[in-house]
């Protein structure tokens, strides 16, 4: 559901003085630290800023909100994700190629798992995240949609594109609540194991 969001985090983030500029990557290691010892709910927009020393003002002009930081820059990674899907080779089945896309989407880097897992607990258990996740979605869906659609000559809004596009996110979501309480599981495996099954028609 979620592609490799960044490069490896550093181990801490700048807490002295105010200066008129930051990274996406820094608010982004800010705001999972205190998510982590004060919580999501209670963490504001102003704790964020405070701990990387910039302002509020600053903080708007990388993320819209507090719940924006979860995802990080996923906007940009679903380009890559529909760039994957237009590189498919023209003879590889539909459902195939959308497996191979979205499994090869989850890829990450040893390194990176324990603050991916970190970022997905947050967007599937949190509530106030799970109805912003819903926005994210359609964007994700939007994607296989289009791909889906392209593939069958239709329109991306026909009931086709649009099932297709929504049971994949489905069955990507199970993955995900599946590796989060399995650590023990690969999630690529878990992934290429439900898009298999849904190729299938889980039979």
């Amino acid at each position: 559901m979620s592609g490799n969001s960044s490069a490896t985090r550093s181990e801490g983030v700048r807490r002295a003085g105010r200066r008129p500029s930051t990274s996406a990557h820094e608010l982004e290691c800010a705001a999972f630290e205190l998510f982590e010892r004060k919580g999501f709910e209670a963490t504001t927009v102003d704790d964020i800023a405070d701990v990387v020393g910039i302002s509020k003002r600053t903080f708007f002009r990388y993320f819209e909100s507090k719940n924006d930081v979860v995802w990080g820059n996923f906007s940009e990674q679903l380009h890559t994700m529909r760039q994957k899907f237009v590189d498919c080779p023209a003879d590889l089945p539909m459902m195939e190629a959308i497996r191979r896309v979205v499994v090869d989407f989850n890829r990450f880097d040893v390194a990176e798992v324990p603050w991916h897992r970190r970022r997905m607990e947050l967007i599937l258990r949190v509530p106030t995240l799970q109805a912003h996740s819903t926005l994210q979605y359609v964007e994700w869906r939007a994607v296989v949609a289009e791909f889906a659609a392209t593939r069958l000559g239709v329109a991306r809004g026909d009931l086709i594109p649009q099932a297709i596009g929504h049971s994949a996110l489905g069955v990507a979501i199970a993955a995900y609540e599946h590796w989060l309480a399995h650590p023990d599981k690969e999630l690529t495996g878990v992934l290429d194991q439900g898009l298999r099954s849904l190729a299938t028609g889980f039979a």
